[in-house]
């Protein structure tokens, strides 16, 4: 229409989505009595228009002064802003559906281009709350939830298909109702109206609406039982299950169900709710977890006592994982998880707590004697604790363990793709379930004890500040842990979602001797490949990942004349923080590599008498098993980095526990969404974000996490955001003092939280991993597959959050104590 409605924008506004309601006529004739008729006439057509259902799709892209992103609503993609998605989704409310009020709310938003431009021009007046609109923007750093391990496998297809129904409740009371989607052995249906029904409750349901068309038999009223209910402001989706005697064969319905689904299901669509949500968390969580910077540890009860068994290990958890090595590579965990610890971690989990473990190693004559303390213990005497502290910092090896403790869920150990039944039979193995050794190995695995080593310089350097000068030897030695004669066995158990090897490794011990720049380190195999070996020096090695190195074999030259074992090019792919263990890979500098050639006849003629080694011996199955126990549990969540252009966004925050992280509790209170995080506390710094995105572009997916903490300031009793939180870097409280001024005020006026973000490049992902339910997507709704492979291969990197106030707030006392 070319009626200027602007003077009636208000009227517009107040009859948003009522044109279609029963007493609209009497509530619009009294609002508009002052209105000529002519006029009325007009606005009312105006209010059904804008009432009117909507298809066009809408791409703000290059029109608003914003970042837009797809925005996937009722299987349409349209491009908007958070400013727009936000009118979107309010306008959507009170039309009810999709109309062109919605859409013409959108494309004028005010900070479209087209908009500023006629408000500069002076047709267009500002709106009042543009003010508050941009101050709303301002503090809002959305984030939204993903959970990893929860994910739900249907037993059949649900097709979505709207069809009028009959409901029976009890006292025969019948409602009319309609379908949203529905199973052969299940449906959900609408009620537009509240009603009094429970959980498990029985109802009778008659399809009417396949009576007119369809055949199924003489029954035309069948049984539910209520499974779920979810209701809005004027209506309630109930989702119910048929029951039917147990090994009863399918009836009439049921196979006219079957055959109408199979023959439809392109046509109405399948619904995917579960598989979408499944697919998005797994990918997060792909991209997370080989970039974890904890140790999980699984505890196994043996002889009525714990002992660890298994650690789960990435390249950013190695360095914890050999801390807890001796001088022969044998696992310590032990003395950081011993059975009186354990108990003192179980009453600290109880209340929601941690346990911190500060410990140091000491060398003597080439041994490795283990120092270590948990703050139960040392609380005891809190004049020694400041001695313990003072004399472990001022050593090298000085370190900080944040122990925490998880319960196993067995049950978890198998982690189903969400298909329905429909995965090729080629691709079956991906959703295997645990062989019956894989869960006699877990039998007797109850716990998992996860260590975080939030060490840093400044920590080490604070705490170095304390004095030992007297400190009584006596007390120190009852912190260190007697050399055990027989080693506990701890398996390392790789976070892969594929398979790295890509050849077969076997366990062989021979003399090597490796050269690089006219420095000579003598050394022994552990085990070796085709196109690979892994060394242990006898001293460390002044190595890095990439360089070139040069072995010779003399044992194995004396068994061989046709090729020459001196001087063998090969390439360091991995080293250990002792600089004594390395991992290396055929480096070709010409046409062929002689080791390859020579490792390749060796295998060949000697498999029947090589022994493979420990990692692939492991039962089938079990490293898949123990890494969805874990990331079903986990806790420390992780923002996920994506690509937006030229810049990066970080709107996925993701973990197993969301709810157990108090400092994530309080993001949620600070967001106006519900199911999303308020990432202000972290981004809002300007300084540290544009440090980040430098750090992040130069980085590479092998590179060692860089670290950062925050202290955060937030006052619960102010409204504004903006006025809430307060954010410092650690740098920027340069003394000890400046940092107790800070959380003093801080906790005067509401919380302190003290953050450890510790920032990786993500790895490509496996997309085998991925593809079975990508593609099971992309079949019946090809743009959310594609939109889905986009958001999958926009991930670039992973921010860990470690809450270390605790620590913070020990460590700060304990300084204020001597300088007081």
């Amino acid at each position: 229409m070319d009626k200027d409605f602007s003077q009636y924008t208000k009227i517009i506004n107040d009859f948003r989505g009522q044109v279609l309601k029963g007493d609209f006529e009497a509530k619009f004739a009294a609002s508009t009595k002052q209105i000529a008729k002519t006029d009325r006439f007009l606005l009312k057509m105006e209010l059904k228009r804008l009432a009117a259902p909507c298809t066009r799709l809408v791409d703000l892209r290059g029109h608003v002064d914003g970042e837009c992103r797809a925005y996937e609503h009722e299987e349409r993609i349209h491009y908007l802003d958070d400013l727009a998605i936000r009118v979107f989704e309010e306008n959507f409310a009170f039309y009810g559906g999709y109309t062109f009020g919605v859409y013409e709310s959108v494309m004028n938003t005010e900070n479209n281009f087209r908009v500023i431009y006629q408000r500069d021009k002076g047709n267009l007046s500002r709106p009042v709350n543009t003010d508050t609109t941009k101050v709303l923007e301002k503090q809002q750093y959305p984030a939204k939830r993903f959970y990893f391990g929860h994910y739900f496998d249907r037993a059949e297809e649900r097709m979505n298909f709207a069809i009028a129904i009959k409901v029976t409740l009890a006292e025969s009371k019948v409602l009319d109702a309609t379908s949203s989607d529905i199973s052969v052995h299940g449906c959900k249906f609408r009620l537009n109206q509240i009603v009094d029904i429970q959980l498990g409750q029985v109802v009778t349901l008659e399809f009417t609406g396949f009576e007119q068309e369809f055949q199924f038999g003489s029954e035309k009223q069948f049984t539910y039982r209520v499974q779920n209910i979810q209701a809005t402001d004027s209506a309630q989706f109930i989702g119910v299950k048929r029951i039917l005697e147990q090994g009863s064969e399918l009836d009439g319905f049921q196979r006219f169900l079957k055959g109408f689904i199979q023959g439809n299901k392109r046509r109405y669509k399948i619904n995917l709710d579960n598989t979408l949500a499944a697919i998005q968390a797994r990918s997060f969580e792909q991209f997370a977890l080989p970039k974890s910077n904890e140790l999980p540890i699984f505890i196994r009860e043996e002889n009525s006592t714990v002992v660890p068994r298994f650690a789960l290990t990435c390249n950013n958890s190695q360095a914890t994982f050999q801390y807890w090595q001796d001088e022969k590579n044998d696992s310590t965990l032990n003395f950081l998880v011993t059975p009186d610890r354990l108990e003192r971690l179980k009453k600290a989990a109880a209340l929601g707590k941690s346990l911190l473990v500060f410990s140091f190693i000491h060398k003597s004559q080439d041994k490795s004697y283990f120092y270590s303390a948990d703050e139960k213990q040392l609380l005891d005497d809190e004049a020694f604790m400041k001695q313990y502290l003072g004399f472990a910092a001022a050593k090298s090896s000085f370190a900080i363990t944040d122990l925490s403790l998880l319960h196993v869920d067995h049950e978890r150990a198998h982690s189903p793709l969400t298909l329905a039944n429909t995965l090729p039979k080629k691709n079956a193995y991906l959703n295997a379930k645990p062989s019956n050794d894989v869960k006699v190995t877990l039998s007797n695995i109850p716990l998992i004890v996860v260590a975080s080593d939030i060490t840093d310089a400044e920590l080490k350097l604070e705490y170095s500040k304390l004095n030992y000068d007297d400190i009584n030897i006596t007390k120190l030695k009852k912190f260190g842990h007697k050399r055990l004669t027989n080693p506990i066995k701890v398996d390392e158990v790789g976070i892969n979602y594929n398979n790295q090897r890509q050849e077969a490794r076997f366990i062989y011990d021979t003399e090597v001797v490796v050269e690089a720049e006219n420095v000579k380190w003598q050394g022994t195999t552990h085990d070796f490949s085709i196109s690979g070996l892994k060394i242990e020096l006898n001293k460390s090695a002044v190595l890095h990942k990439g360089d070139i190195v040069y072995l010779t074999f003399p044992k194995l030259q004396k068994v061989t004349s046709s090729y020459d074992l001196t001087k063998l090019p090969y390439e360091v792919m991995r080293i250990n923080k002792k600089k004594t263990v390395i991992h290396l890979r055929v480096f070709v500098e010409k046409h062929q590599h002689i080791g390859r050639s020579f490792f390749k006849l060796l295998i060949e003629k000697n498999r029947d008498k090589l022994t493979p080694d420990e990692y692939a011996m492991m039962t089938k199955g079990q490293a898949k098993a123990l890494r969805n126990i874990y990331s079903y549990c986990a806790s420390i969540p992780h923002i996920i980095v994506q690509t937006s252009g030229s810049r990066y966004k970080m709107e996925v925050i993701a973990s197993s526990n969301l709810e157990k992280s108090n400092f994530l509790f309080v993001m949620q209170e600070l967001s106006d969404r519900q199911n999303y995080c308020n990432l202000y506390p972290l981004l809002n710094h300007q300084g540290a974000s544009a440090t980040a995105s430098a750090v992040l572009k130069k980085m590479q997916d092998s590179d060692a996490p860089v670290t950062d903490v925050f202290y955060i300031a937030i006052n619960p009793s102010e409204d504004i955001v903006e006025k809430a939180v307060k954010t410092k870097l650690e740098s920027e409280l340069e003394t000890p003092l400046a940092k107790r001024t800070f959380i003093r005020s801080a906790l005067k006026k509401g919380y302190f939280f003290c953050i450890q973000l510790k920032l990786s490049r993500t790895d490509d992902p496996d997309m085998n991993h991925l593809n079975p339910e990508l593609s099971y997507v992309s079949s019946y709704a090809i743009h959310r597959g594609k939109q889905i492979e986009q958001d999958i291969m926009s991930v670039v990197g992973s921010i860990q959050i470690f809450d270390i106030t605790h620590e913070a707030l020990l460590r700060n006392k304990m300084l204020a104590d001597i300088e007081s």
